[in-house]
């Protein structure tokens, strides 16, 4: 606890992955969290976002869970936490005892610590499954794909202060810092350009990022607004330029990349103006913005769920890495393809190992040299298979899947086709949630522990750009509550015995044990950590990290960057006469994905208190829609009713939402079809229609229960 006259407690902010330091303070004897300024906070210099500057304003908000609740004939009631982990671990082991492991799924959360989802997933295999998964599949799975295949590790290459010192082009594509890591993109990208720097902007939706460019006595910056979904044409037209013009790097291409002669094939024949009418930009632009992005000494690519999100989504990330191998932007200050982090600690979530086909510092589950060594530090046998991912799970919740343990997730809310993930959720056998406030899926649970918030405990974090820092918290404020990591342990405990080593001593002593299984993170420790944190990978103790990646070799068998061709695939669905428009989804500056927090911030909520669809003039002069009326927006999957907001921002017969509100989430539209690798589902383009809605009312000003991972 602080009280005035001690130090505010240094900490991370517990959104975006920009990985912001901030200090909070609470009063001693007092219960209320307030937000400091830490002005020489490693990452932020001490500015910060208006949802970090909010954050505390949920902390002791008075819908936090406070007790252990079970249901009882569909209704909850308080419990104590014995009778709570005496339901938990008899179901578990029951689950086990009458349909195997591979009847439970675990889901592990981005908003928790690298201590907690190592715990969890540490858990899930020694009840026998790899069925544990996390967020990361709904964001950026296709991306880590991509990455860690064709370069060696699923991470941004670069670190933020390399790119915004030495990049001389910002190559943004499928993603909306400004809107989504403001911070990274007035600190680092928007200085960069007033240094100098060029931004190739593309995106079919303009926005925040397109705006914060706009500076004046400069026209450093190119906007391509494209069609949803043709991502892999436009940058094969910008591919094919650089090719015919002979802006490669030859020489890199020889030493260090494989796969150059079937790029050319694929390419051999392509029609560059066919696919730039396809793709619905000038193809002069599109060759503009080649020449400056292949001509530029050093030039960085930034990707996003814009990218990621669609069944194509591991290709479209590959022909990213297709352009920085063959222009040799990659091993070096200024360069590589850079995922940027939508949750506060999604990167460190997957680097422990909390995913179905790789352990601790990704390394594969069917590996079996990796698995052993993993093995004997754990002391029991890990499946050699991989597991289902979250939404694999969700779709066979009811049928083989038929146990659920939830840590800060909240799959009825984030997951596409949401209709649909409650009513499987409604036929599992058994659930449990553990959380900080009662959310959409906690509300199908059977029995819910209640966590502590990111300001009440300690643990690591590893933001977007590999670097791993501690957080640290204030104390519990309500006394019946546990930390994830506490609960996590007990459940081990109870279920593998006193010798099953899931009984720690704080976050510190769980870290230990995770830096003998994780490579990538064996030299860390929390005193090597301090206030800087350290950027993986960190082999030995005493090493600094890695601020940029692959300088001599990659990651890979051969060590050699994998080039492959690849060719256009439209969305799994498209308009048609029934549903004509084309439906895409993104988030909000001043919210949250699914708002579980942000929704009960009164700054955040007064910001944007309802959701809206953005509708371009022409087809709502089709539709006879005005600015401010409320429609009705209809899939194949269900209906949600929101404002309308005209704007030329979307591209004609396109229509944009958010997933953020409960009463009316565009994941009730979104359609759950996978990416066949990587899993990922299809949030970016869904066939829709709209129509003005008839005496309608928002119906979203009074809720505040809209979910996604709380402890998020």
């Amino acid at each position: 606890m602080s009280s005035e006259d001690s130090e505010p407690t240094k900490t991370i902010c517990p959104y975006c992955g920009v990985g912001c330091g901030i200090a909070i303070d609470r009063e001693e004897g007092g219960d209320d969290v307030q937000f400091r300024p830490w002005g020489d906070a490693p990452v932020n210099e001490g500015r910060i976002c208006i949802k970090g500057g909010a954050a505390t304003q949920v902390v002791n908000h008075e819908d936090r869970l406070t007790k252990p609740l079970l249901k009882e004939d569909g209704e909850f009631r308080e419990a104590s936490w014995e009778e709570a982990f005496d339901r938990v671990v008899g179901e578990l082991s029951r689950i086990r005892e009458e349909h195997g492991p591979d009847a439970m799924g675990f889901y592990g959360s981005s908003k928790t610590m690298n201590e907690e989802n190592y715990l969890l997933q540490k858990l899930a295999r020694r009840y026998g499954t790899n069925n544990v998964d996390n967020c990361t599949r709904m964001c950026h799975a296709s991306t880590v794909y991509a990455l860690r295949t064709s370069l060696g590790a699923g991470a941004m290459t670069n670190s933020m202060a390399d790119l915004e010192a030495a990049a001389d082009v910002f190559w943004i594509q499928g993603a909306n810092p400004g809107e989504q890591h403001p911070i990274a993109n007035s600190q680092y990208f928007r200085q960069a350009v007033l240094e100098g720097a060029t931004v190739i902007q593309v995106d079919p939706h303009a926005n925040k990022t397109t705006r914060s460019f706009e500076i004046d006595e400069t026209d450093r910056h190119m906007h391509l607004q494209l069609e949803p979904g043709t991502d892999i044409p436009l940058l094969n037209v910008v591919i094919k330029t650089i090719l015919d013009n002979g802006w490669i790097d030859e020489q890199f291409i020889e030493e260090r990349t494989e796969g150059f002669d079937q790029l050319q094939e694929t390419l051999a024949d392509f029609d560059a103006e066919a696919a730039a009418a396809e793709c619905g930009v000038p193809i002069e632009d599109i060759e503009l913005a080649a020449k400056k992005y292949a001509t530029a000494d050093n030039a960085a690519i930034f990707t996003g769920m814009g990218m990621s999100q669609h069944t194509c989504g591991v290709d479209n990330v590959q022909n990213e890495i297709n352009l920085a191998l063959i222009t040799g932007n990659l091993g070096r200050p200024g360069t590589g393809v850079n995922p940027l982090r939508g949750q506060n600690n999604v990167q460190g979530t997957s680097d422990v190992g909390a995913m179905p086909n790789v352990l601790p510092g990704y390394q594969l589950v069917d590996d079996d040299e990796a698995r052993e060594q993993v093995e004997d530090v754990w002391g029991f046998e890990v499946p050699a298979e991989p597991g289902l991912t979250n939404v694999e799970i969700s779709h066979e919740a009811g049928t083989s899947i038929a146990g659920l343990y939830v840590m800060g997730e909240n799959p009825v809310m984030s997951e596409p086709d949401a209709n649909r993930v409650a009513e499987r959720l409604q036929k599992l056998e058994f659930m449990v949630v553990q959380d900080i406030f009662m959310t959409e899926t906690a509300e199908y649970a059977d029995v819910i522990l209640p966590a502590t918030t990111w300001a009440e405990r300690g643990g690591t974090v590893t933001n977007t750009d590999r670097r791993v820092q501690r957080m640290r918290g204030v104390g519990t404020i309500h006394e019946d509550t546990k930390h994830d990591l506490e609960i996590v342990s007990e459940v081990g405990t109870r279920l593998f015995g006193e010798d099953g080593d899931f009984a720690f001593d704080g976050p510190e002593e769980v870290f230990e044990e995770l830096r003998q299984v994780c490579p990538i993170y064996h030299g860390m420790t929390y005193d090597a950590l301090g206030e800087e944190g350290l950027h993986w990978p960190c082999y030995e103790e005493g090493d600094e990290g890695d601020p940029y990646l692959y300088a001599d070799s990659f990651d890979t068998e051969s060590g050699l960057g994998r080039i492959e061709g690849v060719r256009h695939q439209p969305p799994k669905e498209t308009p048609d006469e029934e549903y004509p428009l084309v439906l895409t989804t993104a988030r909000l500056e001043e919210h949250y994905n699914t708002g579980t927090m942000s929704r009960r911030s009164p700054r955040l909520n007064d910001q944007r208190p309802e959701n809206f669809v953005d509708v371009h003039p022409n087809d709502a002069e089709r539709y006879g829609i005005e600015d401010g009326d409320y429609v009705t927006i209809t899939s194949r999957r269900g209906e949600i009713e929101v404002k309308a907001q005209v704007t030329e921002d979307i591209k004609e017969g396109v229509i944009w939402t958010t997933p953020h509100f409960a009463a009316a989430s565009g994941n009730v539209l979104t359609n759950d079809v996978l990416d066949e690798r990587a899993k990922i589902p299809e949030y970016k383009a869904a066939a829709a229609e709209i129509e003005v809605s008839v005496g309608s009312g928002s119906g979203d000003e009074d809720d505040t229960t809209d979910a996604e991972p709380a402890d998020d």
